[in-house]
């Protein structure tokens, strides 16, 4: 049986960086997964962290973990490795599983911003409407959506001849499109069609949502401000941040013949650190419920 190796252009000198890159991924890999792991814990442990945007934050960091469980892992190998080479069912698998988790945190991220416009517009409300079914509706929504649109594509890409056996990314993303031998315009509109519903469609919801929260809580008491401001910065903060870094990664994918390999490198590592990596500090530190038992359990570890 023929086996076909991508092989992984993105990388810069690994020969001589190869150990400082490996501390360095592990560090960034290990950070991500025991700090949204903590995050997670305390949701599940406390009580009075059991409601929907708790809920949808635990749900959030999970989807985080898992999506850099899909990148830092095969990163890991790549470094310590003699060549940077993946099979190309298996980036089909990576690419699969990076634009679905992709796709999931926009959705988790919407649910969240209809969530918080619930319980500040609607707070009377807020407990009929904010069920737990429609909250487990949501977030297996959010989870399926994307995995469907996103297997479409790769089904698609499983029937075309590869003329191209070299990417320009340390992982398998969009730049799988540069690998065959006929420029699909198909799988470009339909690749446009899962940008829009899995990510802009959701990005204008949230869009709007935040607007009439702000309107209400400008027209409302200090307490509803205060209130609007403690639950929803946070989340604002975490979709510009995770915006700007789906942006990134578009950039680096259209312009990639257009900008140095250092620049491509070094924009490619920010998609795969910074959200992942923020995120649960973001939460932590910013969701006074949430930073309460933080700040419990680090003082009972210290005093243990």
């Amino acid at each position: 049986m023929n086996v076909t190796y991508i092989s992984l252009d993105g990388h810069i000198e690994v020969e001589k960086y190869r150990y400082v890159y490996f501390v360095l991924m592990f560090t960034v890999y290990i950070l991500i997964m025991s700090s949204s792991a903590m995050v997670v814990y305390l949701i599940m442990i406390h009580k009075n962290l059991h409601e929907p945007m708790y809920i949808f934050i635990a749900a959030l960091l999970i989807n985080s973990m898992l999506f850099s469980t899909t990148v830092y892992p095969k990163l890991l190998i790549d470094v310590l490795s003699e060549k940077q080479i993946i099979t190309f069912p298996v980036c089909l698998l990576q690419s699969f599983l990076f634009y679905s988790l992709s796709g999931s945190e926009f959705l988790l991220l919407a649910a969240m911003a209809y969530d918080r416009y619930v319980s500040i517009c609607k707070p009377l409300q807020y407990p009929t409407i904010m069920r737990k079914t429609k909250v487990s509706i949501f977030l297996f929504l959010a989870w399926l959506v994307p995995a469907c649109h996103i297997f479409v594509a790769i089904i698609i890409f499983t029937h075309l001849k590869l003329c191209n056996f070299s990417l320009r990314g340390i992982y398998c993303n969009n730049s799988i499109n540069r690998l065959f031998c006929v420029f699909s315009r198909a799988v470009m509109i339909y690749g446009i069609v899962v940008l829009f519903n899995m990510s802009l469609l959701p990005l204008f919801f949230i869009l709007f949502t935040y607007t009439m929260i702000l309107l209400v809580a400008y027209r409302s008491c200090g307490e509803v401000r205060k209130k609007a401001a403690q639950t929803c910065l946070p989340h604002l903060f975490v979709i510009i941040n995770y915006s700007s870094l789906v942006t990134s990664d578009v950039i680096v994918v259209r312009l990639e013949s257009d900008i140095s390999k250092t620049v491509r490198f070094l924009m490619t590592m920010q998609v795969i650190i910074c959200s992942p990596l923020f995120n649960p500090i973001i939460y932590g530190l910013k969701m006074k419920e949430i930073y309460k038992h933080l700040r419990r359990l680090c003082y009972h570890a210290r005093g243990s």
